[in-house]
């Protein structure tokens, strides 16, 4: 009896590494966080207990402690700076996600060689390219230091061997999913090599306090290849979106250890590499010197940062029994809304049965309520074919019953308009205090809103601030 006791504590069982459910068969599927491929085998673990051991470091009051061991160091592109709360920490470790031709491989290479210098190495290892197609690269934007070194490694004890040699003040690893343990059983990019990788490479930044930045995968859907673990290990998740078909990139912080995660950087990628845009809000707008039907102006908030973007409509004739609702940069659900409210609340019968096509300008993506009401505008002005009055800023959430509802960050946005020359605004009540010079109209609902159309003009102009008061 006794033995078949031991038998039976000595026989292997299985473990989910996502969630670490366990069952005494393989299964394909973990019925406790619903993940493929997951359930690993492993030996029965033994009842050991832990004597207490040697401390590395003696414990202090936290006032003791210096935080100057804590303070960023630039890493030569304001924007970056921006998003990680000045720069990088030593001993911070990064995950910079994003889908391929982004431009991460190009971001990254260029803070490399701005952030080098006598005092601060730098090491790049790629695991996708070879070392004479990153110096081509390095070429074209012009990111050639002597104190940037290059090398091309999947295994990841070399990787650590070059830490050795170089003794590098800053690790780039591009990127996490194609270095491999020859240690550990598994393809490069699966979760357990991602695992060891991540954890290797933290494990060594932490102890030379070298900062660290990984490149990492995206799946189909947008989330971050690889275990959830990954994210929660390092101290910093950057995701780097955009159109690769539009110039605009953003680097959005998803989780910030040493700073804020509402903050966004803004770039501009073209032919010789990619900058920094301090002031992106050119890029989604068209200057014009007459207004045009179908056009209308908001501000939009990413993360702290306001960005004036335009939307434009256009409606045709459709040809076709089910007309066409196209729409680029906006949610489709958002526009129909719209168009919904357009028709029942403002009376507008003219849109049901014609081609409808909205898109914004520049590669931006508008999905916050407050840009309701420029859509509902621009909308409006394309059905009567009727431009609305010029340098005039729409913003506002707009509900199903036709009321304009408050939005966060006004008054930000109300500056931000006011410092590129626009004069005229529509806004929900109670906006707050308002720039000196900017004229202000509080509407209620879409009704009051439509009437900033020529065509039936409200008889009062928008009113400054001290008239409002």
């Amino acid at each position: 009896m006794a033995a078949r006791t031991k038998s039976a504590k000595e026989r292997p069982s299985y473990r989910c590494t996502e969630c670490g459910w366990q069952t005494a068969k393989w299964l394909g599927r973990c019925p406790e966080c619903q993940a493929w491929g997951t359930i690993e085998e492993y030996g029965a673990p033994a009842v050991r207990t832990t004597t207490p051991g040697r401390v590395t470091t003696s414990a202090v009051p936290i006032g003791q402690v210096d935080g100057r061991q804590a303070t960023a160091r630039s890493t030569g592109v304001p924007e970056l700076d921006r998003v990680l709360g000045g720069g990088l920490v030593p001993g911070a470790v990064v995950l910079l996600a994003g889908e391929p031709g982004v431009g991460k491989s190009t971001l990254l290479l260029d803070v490399a060689a701005k952030s080098a210098s006598d005092e601060h190495r730098t090491l790049y290892v790629t695991g996708e390219e070879s070392a004479s197609q990153v110096r081509m690269r390095a070429d074209r934007i012009r990111a050639i230091d002597d104190h940037l070194y290059l090398a091309a490694e999947t295994d990841l004890s070399a990787v650590l061997g070059h830490l050795d040699a170089v003794k590098p003040s800053l690790l780039i690893l591009d990127s996490v999913q194609t270095v491999a343990s020859p240690e550990i059983d598994g393809a490069p990019g699966g979760m357990a090599q991602v695992r060891e990788v991540a954890g290797a490479l933290i494990r060594a930044s932490k102890e030379r306090g070298m900062s660290t930045l990984l490149v990492g995968h995206v799946t189909k859907d947008g989330a971050i290849a690889g275990p959830r673990l990954l994210e929660h290990l390092v101290d910093v998740v950057l995701s780097f979106e955009g159109d690769r078909h539009a110039r605009l990139r953003l680097v959005r912080g998803v989780k910030n250890r040493y700073g804020a995660t509402d903050e966004v950087g803004c770039f501009e990628l073209h032919d010789e590499g990619i900058t920094g845009l301090a002031d992106p809000s050119g890029l989604f707008l068209t200057r014009r010197a007459e207004p045009v039907p179908g056009t209308c102006l908001t501000v939009t908030l990413e993360g702290r940062r306001p960005l004036v973007a335009e939307v434009q409509a256009l409606t045709v004739d459709s040809q076709i029994p089910s007309p066409r609702r196209t729409t680029s940069g906006l949610e489709t659900s958002r526009v129909s809304m719209m168009l919904a409210v357009l028709e029942q609340r403002g009376r507008i019968s003219a849109l049901g049965k014609r081609d409808i096509y909205s898109a914004t300008v520049g590669g931006v993506k508008l999905s916050e309520p407050a840009a309701d009401l420029a859509i509902a505008l621009a909308l409006a002005s394309a059905a009567s074919d009727t431009p609305l009055p010029k340098n005039l800023v729409a913003i506002g959430e707009v509900g199903l019953a036709g009321e304009v509802r408050r939005v966060t960050g006004v008054q930000r946005r109300l500056s931000e308009a006011h410092r590129l020359g626009f004069t005229h605004a529509l806004v929900p009540g109670d906006p707050g205090k308002i720039p000196s010079g900017m004229k202000v109209l509080e509407v209620a609902d879409i009704g009051d809103a439509l009437r900033v159309l020529p065509r039936s003009r409200r008889r009062e102009a928008p009113r400054d601030d001290e008239d409002r008061r």
